[in-house]
């Protein structure tokens, strides 16, 4: 397949790279590069009944399956172009009641198994890219990675054994390391997360912390548009990760989750590192080199803490964490440190989720002023690692571009 093209790129081989994505015409900021249709997807559990499982259309008044009752559909035909999917879960959950509880790759790869099953030929997924092609990085798989790769194929094989003709279990492995590496999360317009998806065609894009292109959703189809101007014969690169984060930062979310660094030029320039990691200039004694690598290292221990907080926390406790650790960063970082401005985005989305609009406001008010320059800023989708025990957890937001305001 190498050579071939699709609406105006071509699949190549990129130097130090391996495959990627070339540009065959120009493509001006905003142009629509090239649409993808999920290979296939799931609705998390947590939006179901504000979303249809078929479309991913929010709305009320949905219908919901008369033999499970928990899964909705905008009308009779989303419940019939979703039948094949979701009868894989729909007697297995009355069955199993509260115990159903897969994680949302362990539902995502049985339904890739059964795609499979239903479509041995390419589908319009795969034009460039194959999900047999997926890079699955196996021999990098380090013992906490390669048991959670395990706990999730006990878990299919418990949940799915009704339904599923499973493969050797060394195919199960690598289509988890897969679908871990290559898949994606859909957002709605408020970033809510949604759902996982693998969309093979988007995968094929290589990695820059200067990307050109992002990633945005409309319902279960993935749109790469252009951030930057792109000539013809230019790679196409999407990023992989929050570009938020100082270097050394970003390479090292690189290398666990994707096992490479970044050599592009943010990388090798450091340009924005200084102002990403701004210290206090209010201290009587500037902190020692020691202090702010302590605090560095408590600013990803508490974003990590968080994050698995969501799932068993109270909004009230959420936001005494983010409080917490505010308080405790800000005796040596200045509220434009890109650690901060991580937990106040965090403590403003809860404030917003508890209807708390005057703290949403406050926080929000703090969050902006970083980027209150004259200088244009891009909008970048990231793309970060699936595997977890809990399920897919990469986080397709939007990020800011640090400004680079003169």
């Amino acid at each position: 397949m190498i050579g071939e093209g699709i609406e105006g790129t071509e699949r190549v081989l990129s130097p130090g790279k391996g495959r990627g994505l070339r540009a065959l015409k120009e493509f001006k900021v905003g142009d629509l590069v090239f649409a993808c249709p999920a290979y296939t997807y799931v609705l998390t559990a947590n939006e179901r009944g504000g979303f249809c499982e078929f479309c991913f259309t929010r709305q009320e008044g949905l219908s919901k399956c008369g033999k499970c009752k928990q899964a909705y559909y905008c009308n009779v035909d989303c419940q019939k172009g979703d039948w094949p999917m979701h009868k894989l879960e729909c007697s297995a959950m009355c069955s199993y009641g509260e115990n159903w509880n897969p994680s949302e790759t362990v539902r995502l790869v049985a339904r890739i198994i059964v795609k499979k099953k239903m479509h041995p030929e390419r589908t319009e997924s795969e034009r460039l890219l194959a999900l047999r092609e997926f890079e699955s990085h196996l021999e990098k798989l380090d013992n906490e990675k390669n048991e959670m790769n395990q706990t999730d194929i006990a878990a299919l094989r418990h949940f799915y054994s009704r339904h599923l003709d499973f493969p050797e279990n060394a195919a199960l492995n690598e289509l988890f390391a897969g679908v871990n590496c290559n898949g994606f999360t859909i957002e709605d317009e408020e970033l809510s997360h949604l759902g996982s998806a693998v969309f093979p065609d988007v995968a094929l894009m290589n990695h820059s912390c200067s990307p050109n292109v992002i990633v945005t959703y409309k319902g279960t189809v993935a749109e790469v548009r252009a951030v930057q101007d792109i000539s013809p014969g230019e790679e196409i690169f999407n990023s992989y990760i929050d570009l938020l984060y100082p270097t050394e930062d970003r390479n090292e979310r690189l290398i666990d989750s994707y096992f490479f660094t970044c050599d592009c030029k943010e990388c090798t320039t450091k340009s924005k590192d200084k102002a990403k990691m701004e210290i206090q200039k209010t201290l009587s004694t500037p902190p020692k080199q020691k202090e702010i690598q302590k605090m560095v290292k408590y600013a990803k221990n508490v974003i990590e803490e968080f994050r698995r907080a969501k799932h068993y926390k109270t909004p009230s406790e959420l936001l005494e964490i983010c409080e917490l650790s505010l308080e405790k960063m800000g005796s040596i970082f200045e509220e434009t440190n890109v650690y901060m401005l991580h937990m106040m985005y965090q403590a403003m989305g809860v404030c917003l989720y508890m209807q708390d609009w005057d703290g949403a406001m406050r926080y929000g008010e703090k969050i902006v002023k970083p980027y209150r320059c004259p200088s244009k800023h891009t909008l970048t989708k990231k793309k970060t690692f699936l595997g977890n025990s809990t399920g897919p957890c990469a986080l397709s937001s939007y990020s800011l571009m640090w400004p680079q305001c003169t």
